[in-house]
């Protein structure tokens, strides 16, 4: 059995900052029931103690949101507590969490250093490019905390790493934010691509990513990332890294990058699991753990297809000299075509215009990994 991994929102949707681009907003609002509140510890319970008994070797807990953080730190003092109190079996626990770092204090920072949370940290670049699309609900900006909130992990010794979303105006600024990156030290490094709403028309938002915009921010981001590469300073970049993993043979820890959908179980507050973060909807409800198990919910997966529905991809797509690396992107990226062939990525043509700048030196330094580990 895989390692058991669980997205859980504990707040369901609730956020003390309203991003522009936010896709849980726009999931939660074509949902009969919007937001589901704070996660009763009952049911966290149910959840914890069944996801113990289920798992093999390893038990991920990842906590999002929303801002999970505004279920108070007593409740993630809880969580600890019934980890341990329920993993009868000794698998190793790992605890993570994704927050926007927005009023935090060192009493979470010393919890996070105690209990080893990994965390990652919402940072959209610099202050032009976080500030206009990460405020609070009132409209001020939310930089300077953020970065302070980063500094006060530094002074704690909190490990974590930055994600940052790529949306029109972080993509033409990759070079100042690159380079703010280094000053600051953030050796961890994820960049998303920005999600236009569900089932709408790609492109049409003010921050949306086009294809084109994306294909130069990737090729200037490797290019950045290869110089320091070069001289053994090179920040950790997991789609980089990946890309490099899947030439030397191995498997890439992103869904996106394997071009076909894991075995999720995004929990939302209620106990209500789906397969995926990104199709949190009443159409992909799994089952309840509030009242079934992790086996039912499995049968459940496979008979909604969603797995195997992922794997589906057109003729063309895997024609292309490009697809063992690309492999489709993430699901959620794929449209389909006005002709009924098939689905195609939205950000097809930027992953050619990127594996065509790269391609050679990505094969270069999986040679010379080889080659060294011989």
């Amino acid at each position: 059995m895989p390692a058991l991994q669980l997205l859980i929102k504990p707040v369901s949707g609730l956020c003390n900052m309203k991003c522009s681009y936010c896709f849980y907003c726009d999931i939660a609002s074509k949902r009969e029931i919007a937001s589901y509140g704070i996660m009763r510890i009952d049911t966290l319970e149910k959840v914890i103690e069944k996801a113990l008994d289920y798992a093999e070797h390893t038990c991920g807990f990842i906590f999002q949101g929303g801002e999970p953080t505004l279920a108070g730190l007593d409740f993630f003092k809880k969580v600890v507590e019934l980890q341990r109190q329920y993993n009868h079996k000794k698998v190793n626990i790992q605890n993570s969490i994704q927050t926007n770092g927005y009023v935090m204090d060192e009493k979470w920072c010393h919890f996070f250093k105690e209990n080893q949370f990994l965390v990652g940290l919402s940072i959209d670049g610099i202050k032009a490019t976080h500030d206009i699309y990460r405020r609070t609900k009132g409209g001020e900006d939310t930089f300077s905390e953020i970065i302070n909130t980063a500094s006060m992990f530094d002074r704690v010794g909190v490990e974590y790493n930055v994600l940052t979303v790529v949306h029109k105006s972080t993509a033409v600024k990759i070079r100042r934010i690159y380079e703010f990156y280094k000053k600051r030290g953030f050796k961890y490094q994820q960049y998303i691509a920005c999600l236009d709403p569900v089932f709408e028309k790609q492109g049409t938002e003010e921050y949306s990513l086009t294809p084109e915009i994306y294909g130069d921010f990737l090729k200037e981001l490797f290019d950045l990332w290869y110089i320091d590469l070069q001289w053994g300073r090179q920040p950790y970049i997991r789609q980089f890294e990946n890309y490099v993993a899947i030439l030397l043979g191995y498997q890439p820890e992103s869904c996106e990058q394997r071009g076909i959908c894991g075995i999720q179980h995004a929990i939302e507050a209620d106990g209500e699991v789906y397969p995926c973060d990104f199709y949190v909807l009443d159409d992909y409800k799994l089952g309840n753990l509030n009242d079934c198990s992790f086996l039912e919910i499995a049968e459940k997966r496979k008979e909604i297809g969603f797995i195997q529905s992922s794997a589906d991809h057109e003729d063309e797509c895997e024609k292309c000299s490009y697809f063992p690396l690309c492999r489709g992107g993430c699901a959620r990226h794929r449209l389909e075509l006005q002709d009924g062939s098939g689905r195609r990525n939205y950000f097809c043509q930027s992953y050619k215009m990127f594996f065509a700048h790269s391609m050679d030196r990505l094969n270069d330094i999986a040679r010379k990994i080889k080659e060294r580990g011989r």
